[in-house]
């Protein structure tokens, strides 16, 4: 008996490194559930372009906006456990996505695979360049003077953008009117043409504008400073303690899928995080690379971060208005 469980179990193992031996064997897909231009497929391009020369393969990104991201993630979730079906993740996927979407039926641990932590973003907070305060205090103060007047903008409802205001003026203790946009571009607009007073919006979608000198930055979305822009102050500094928001993605497959894989994607993705090309060009688009030491590290933190990114969707009430 104990000869056959040796034999069956030397199998399973050489099973499982012809697998990751064999693997890739063709193209992967990566699916964003971001449009193009963002700072998500950012993420996903300059990663991907050089994780495809690790593994010897092509990693095509496939972009699949709407409904919040969860129909890039459902497709995921239903995807073959073969490594060649990819999602960039975030914390939404841990219980945010279907509070806030009655077609998300996926559970953020039991449908997916966490394989690497990839990168890390503050959000920055943008108003539009006439706005009269120029400072983060000097914004709450005018709240508190004109509670439900200032506007802020948003990629949509229930979206990180939104939640990032929500969670702000929550802590601030403020109130402000959220304006959803169906995207981030139109979200950005609308501050540079003065029609809202502020947003918090990623790095790439932000920037241009700013340039451009029809946005003023006031702070990063972080307790601390940001090394990627040690000119803004931060929310602890504005005198707001309770509040560090920032935007992360990670590497996920569907659940189950084979351990040899998900080492071989996440050893190459902490290579490809260690380059010093791919560390400068994430910083240009305004992120750090932000690997772990394993994929199980990488799974207990998300679960983590993910628990309370849903008490900031509960809390915004977003989870009522999309209903």
């Amino acid at each position: 008996m104990f000869k056959k469980a040796l034999v069956a179990a030397l199998a399973v193992a050489a099973s499982a490194a012809a697998l990751a031996d064999a693997y890739p064997s063709r193209p992967i897909t990566l699916i964003v559930g971001f449009p193009p231009g963002g700072g998500a497929d950012a993420v996903a391009r300059i990663i991907s372009e050089k994780l495809g020369r690790e593994l010897s393969q092509s990693i095509v990104v496939d972009n699949r906006p709407g409904a919040g991201t969860t129909i890039a993630s459902d497709l995921v979730a239903r995807a073959p456990a073969d490594g060649y079906t990819l999602l960039l993740g975030s914390s939404n996927l841990y219980g945010s996505d279907q509070l806030l979407y009655k077609s998300a039926k996926y559970d953020g641990v039991k449908s997916f695979t966490p394989i690497a932590r990839w990168s890390n973003s503050p959000m920055l907070l943008a108003v539009k360049k006439d706005f009269p305060e120029s400072s983060v205090k000097g914004l709450m103060d005018r709240a508190r003077k004109y509670p439900g007047k200032l506007t802020y903008s948003s990629s949509g409802t229930g979206v990180v953008t939104h939640l990032a205001g929500a969670a702000f003026a929550q802590a601030a203790g403020i109130d402000m009117l959220h304006v959803p946009f169906k995207g981030g571009a139109p979200s950005i607009q609308a501050v540079g043409a003065g029609d809202v007073d502020m947003t918090f919006g990623t790095p790439p979608s932000v920037l241009p504008m700013v340039q451009g000198g029809k946005l003023r930055l006031m702070a990063v979305t972080t307790a601390d400073r940001s090394p990627l822009f040690p000119e803004l102050p931060s929310m602890k500094e504005a005198g707001i303690n309770d509040y560090d928001f920032s935007l992360w993605f990670g590497l996920y497959g569907p659940a189950n899928l084979p351990p040899a894989v998900t080492k071989k994607l996440f050893e190459a993705s902490n290579r490809v995080l260690a380059d010093a090309d791919v560390k400068a060009r994430l910083e240009k688009q305004g992120n750090v690379a932000w690997p772990l030491a394993s994929s199980e590290e990488f799974k207990a933190w998300a679960i983590g971060d993910g628990k309370k990114y849903k008490i900031i969707t509960e809390r915004s009430g977003a989870a009522e208005v999309t209903k």
